[in-house]
């Protein structure tokens, strides 16, 4: 395992360029996505530090609010970080609690949540199981770089090449699967999906008031 996230990035890099000249490949369900009513997947996982815990823990006698990030280059998960920030105290006094689910390695992780003050644990999927799992699909670049270039919107691979050549070494360095759409889960204490809700681009940030409202049925409902 890398002893520092500098040593994760160029691999990290190559997995952005490689699935963006690829495309996205998974725009479309083949069976009905994980929804309301039906039982949590649930997974082992490394946290940021390295220790290994299961999903099952952050619903154990509490709803838990799933949430599923983008790559830790997107300016995306920057603003949901800085808006989980400023959220974070309500749905806990509600009576959640809180797990980030993101595709970089625990150094990585660690140093992501550092920089955006991420108060809750943060664990790793690099091989998008979890995100499979829970059906979390892949965007078309409308609907990840709509506020791009034409150039960029078009895929053009000159424009691309030349903006992760920017990005190289900076906050918003270009990681991972530039496609990923993420998502936002409340299951209750029972590990039942309460609310699943998947972005349909990449700031499609959920209302505060619905996941906390969500968090309160999970708890009126299973007593």
């Amino acid at each position: 395992m890398p002893s520092n996230p500098e040593e994760t990035t160029t691999p990290a890099v190559a997995s952005w360029l490689a699935q963006w000249g690829k495309g996205p490949t998974r725009t479309r369900w083949e069976k009905v996505p994980l929804q309301i009513g039906d039982p949590a997947p649930d997974f082992e996982l490394l946290d940021s530090s390295g220790k290994p815990r299961r999903l099952r823990e952050a619903w154990s006698g509490k709803p838990a609010l799933l949430l599923f990030w983008r790559h830790y280059g997107c300016s995306c998960g920057r603003e949901r970080a800085a808006r989980l920030r400023t959220e974070y105290e309500q749905y806990v006094e509600v009576g959640a609690n809180v797990l980030v689910i993101g595709y970089g390695e625990p150094e990585r992780a660690a140093a992501y949540a550092e920089r955006n003050k991420i108060k809750c644990p943060v664990l790793c999927d690099p091989t998008f199981q979890v995100y499979r799992a829970y059906d979390l699909l892949e965007g078309k670049p409308s609907q990840i770089v709509f506020d791009a270039t034409d150039a960029h919107l078009q895929c053009d691979a000159k424009a691309w090449k030349e903006l992760v050549e920017s990005r190289d070494g900076t906050e918003r360095a270009i990681l991972d699967n530039p496609w990923q759409l993420p998502g936002e889960f409340v299951v209750d204490k029972n590990g039942i999906v309460r609310l699943a809700y998947r972005y349909q681009y990449c700031e499609d940030w959920p209302n505060p008031l619905v996941l906390v409202a969500a968090i309160k049925e999970a708890i009126w409902e299973t007593g």
